[in-house]
């Protein structure tokens, strides 16, 4: 399986989970990738206002829920926003302006191409001034 199978998705679905009578496994990514994290955000934050110029990250969200906003990095396109609640995974994927909003406290796990060290993080990552509480919608 590669990344290109999801370059233009963002809300993925899951694959279905095995399940027997000690309970389920659930598949979240099979690609190669080298990082995987546990973000917990506190309400009415902001994270990211970025793109990443080689990485991807699969979000699954654990509790709770948040805004995103999305749109191809130096198009025209208007942004585009998705509530992405508990269960859900969402996939975002290089040269993709992104911002989200974490409108109650929340628990996603991220797995990403990349590695998470912070130089490898700063070197990838193109902070922009994308989305604020002034032009949420």
């Amino acid at each position: 399986m590669t990344d290109e199978k999801y370059l233009n998705k963002d809300l993925v679905n899951l694959p279905k989970g095995y399940e027997d009578a000690r309970g389920i496994i659930q598949p979240l990514c099979d690609l190669n990738m080298k990082s995987a994290s546990l973000i917990v955000s506190k309400p009415n934050t902001w994270r990211a206002n970025h793109y990443h110029k080689t990485d991807w990250h699969f979000i699954y969200v654990l509790k709770g829920s948040f805004e995103y906003y999305f749109k191809k990095t130096n198009s025209n396109e208007k942004v585009k926003k998705k509530i992405v609640k508990k269960g859900e995974l969402l996939f975002t994927g290089p040269i993709v302006d992104h911002a989200m909003l974490y409108t109650e406290e929340t628990e996603i796990i991220v797995v990403s191409k990349n590695p998470r060290d912070q130089e490898t993080y700063e070197r990838d990552t193109v902070r922009i001034d994308f989305m604020n509480n002034e032009n949420r919608f």
